[in-house]
């Protein structure tokens, strides 16, 4: 199998991320200094927003040059720098080619017109995705219409013209030959339109209003797709490419993967991210994702991006506990999951004055853009180029305390790595009661999520539980299981120590909690790595484990089946097993939270 299949994956947005000389933007050596806190967090991958050259109308989104590096951002020095580096910790860098349209100020547009779509007059009722006008612009110069799917300073480029394609061979090869591992195509559904030019088809009940089946979406694209991965694949290794395929209709985006092995490696599923936080729905979504790809594709999984925002807030209404059933949810599906910066923080979208937008398009998508928070107070940041107004959810302090959501997406990662079934395992879908959704990977491992408004039954939660409750009152969890019941168990924290008899029954019910545990089914059992620092052999299949900075619901506890010697050894008694009524319940509950294979008192609620 490929690293990309198996791996996690991690969105960086340049300007946002880290900011090595203080001007308040993020760039290319900032993203260098904070490696050692990638390789930390487990991630296998970068993708990093367009770092081109631009007027930045669309903050990168209108390439003026796709050879080149924004000043702001660094130099190709730099980028070849960052490149080098992250592949000594393990990690690979994929960059963000925009093929779709370029910047009016790149010089194609004044010295090469035929690289771009021109008609005499307004053609058909194509409307632009930013400002809703039409999508063609008069160009007094050429005395002639320009189409552009955006802003009108981002003119499409004529894929039909082979010189087009020409040119794009020649930036693929040159990112390639600098060590960069893919991309992330931009807007890849929309490159050829309609050699007539023909309406779009309007409907009131269409997204939009419209269905786009002129102006984009056109099946001469898989053309360019195929010839691409023909040249990813001449690469040693393999380069990928992950295609922004924004259609919303299962059967008709999974045919961006061609045949599996000739066209896109991964296309993000955008009708999951338009979904809700509902397990129906999104079983419904998966059930269709899997039902409709080739036999050899990969799904690919996204919560938030700089485009939807963040899941925290648009998902979880900010509700931190909420935020890492998301996260259990991506890292447990059969798939690729990107991260967004700050996911692993269950960052929410932050404010932005009026006085301070920059975005093209409406509603602005600034929120989700905002600068990582790497410390209380300021952030870390100097005047930033969008305001950071709020750091309570920043990386210092989550880092420190092992109950933080960030320990609890660090020990998914670690779980993730070194379970084949989590890795590779097949999904299947199991029955589960109204709101939970409950799914087996592989052969022994199974993960329900209770997104109901009450605690649920569930067979496939018995060996541990990841639960929430809200100030309202309303519950969620979720809940792993791998292996059978005279297996070990491990379990990754979410808030809270663990707490029993009156200390448990007195926790306040309008607080939020949540935990999860899976039980080890190999030889190479999950252990936290040391809380610290980076992780020593980070790709091995069982990492040490520090004791000393395990906080104690991640510690092992006994196997229904081991003896009381080795219990003793453990330093666990018999009074600290689970009942055989907790055992046997397999009770997927909001306020509590009990692992089968480990300590049967109820779990500490912690504030979010």
């Amino acid at each position: 199998m490929t690293w990309w299949r198996e791996g996690v994956l991690y969105q960086i947005y340049p300007r946002s991320f880290a900011d090595s000389n203080g001007d308040g933007i993020g760039d290319l050596r900032g993203i260098a200094a904070r490696l050692d806190y990638l390789e930390w967090l487990g991630v296998d991958g970068i993708w990093l927003n367009p770092i081109h050259p631009s007027p930045n109308v669309d903050w990168g989104y209108d390439v003026a040059d796709y050879m080149g590096v924004h000043p702001d951002l660094g130099t190709l020095d730099d980028l070849d720098a960052l490149v080098a580096e992250a592949a000594r910790r393990g990690i690979r860098l994929l960059l963000d080619l925009v093929p779709n349209h370029t910047s009016d100020r790149n010089p194609w547009f004044r010295e090469r017109p035929d690289f771009y779509v021109w008609s005499k007059e307004i053609p058909n009722n194509w409307r632009a995705a930013f400002g809703g006008g039409p999508a063609w612009t008069w160009d007094e110069e050429r005395r002639a219409y320009y189409l552009h799917n955006f802003a009108p300073q981002q003119p499409d480029l004529d894929w039909w013209n082979e010189d087009v394609r020409d040119e794009f061979d020649r930036i693929l090869r040159f990112w390639f030959d600098r060590g960069v591992a893919g991309f992330r195509i931009d807007v890849a559904h929309a490159l050829i339109k309609d050699r007539e030019l023909r309406d779009d088809v309007l409907d009131p009940e269409a997204r939009g209003g419209v269905h786009r089946i002129h102006s984009m979406n056109r099946p001469e694209t898989h053309e360019i797709f195929g010839r691409w991965r023909r040249l990813a694949d001449r690469n040693e290794p393999s380069r990928i490419l992950v295609g922004e395929v924004y259609v919303l209709e299962v059967a008709e985006w999974a045919r961006y993967y061609g045949s599996g092995t000739d066209e896109l490696n991964l296309a993000f599923n955008f009708a999951l991210v338009h979904s809700d936080l509902d397990a129906a729905k999104m079983r419904e979504i998966v059930a269709a994702t899997e039902a409709a790809l080739p036999s050899e594709a990969w799904p690919c999984w996204t919560g938030s991006n700089h485009d939807a925002m963040r899941f925290t807030t648009r998902w979880c209404g900010g509700d931190e506990a909420l935020a890492r059933c998301a996260l259990l949810i991506l890292l447990t599906l059969r798939g690729t999951p990107f991260l967004y910066y700050g996911d692993e923080l269950a960052l929410p979208n932050g404010r932005v004055p009026k006085e301070r937008l920059l975005d093209v398009a409406a509603p602005p998508r600034d929120p989700g853009r905002t600068p990582m928070p790497w410390t209380p107070g300021d952030g870390g940041w100097s005047d930033p180029w969008l305001p950071l107004e709020e750091a309570s959810r920043n990386v210092a302090d989550q880092r420190d305390d092992p109950r933080s959501t960030l320990h609890f997406t660090r020990e998914l990662i670690a779980l993730r790595r070194s379970s084949e079934d989590l890795r590779l395992g097949a999904y299947v879908g199991l029955a589960a009661p109204e709101g939970v959704w409950a799914w087996r990977r592989g052969e022994r491992t199974a993960v329900a999520v209770n997104l109901a408004a009450a605690p649920r039954r569930s067979r496939a939660s018995r060996a541990g539980s990841c639960s929430a409750r809200g100030a309202s009152g309303r519950a969620r969890s979720c809940r792993a299981r791998s292996g059978s019941s005279r297996r070990r168990a491990t379990s990754w924290p979410c808030s809270g120590r663990r707490r029993s008899g009156r200390a448990a029954r007195e926790t306040p019910r309008a607080s939020r909690s949540c935990r999860a545990s899976a039980a080890r089914f190999s030889s190479a059992s999950v252990r936290s790595r040391s809380l610290s620092g980076p992780a020593p052999g980070r790709r091995s299949a069982a990492p040490a484990r520090s004791r000393r900075s395990t906080p104690t619901c991640c510690r092992r506890g006994p196997g229904r089946g081991r003896s009381a010697g080795r219990r003793r050894r453990s330093g666990r008694s018999r009074a600290s097993r689970p009942s055989s009524a907790t055992r046997s319940r397999g009770r997927l509950r909001g306020p509590s939270c009990r692992g089968a294979l480990g300590s049967g008192a109820r779990a500490r609620r912690g504030s979010s």
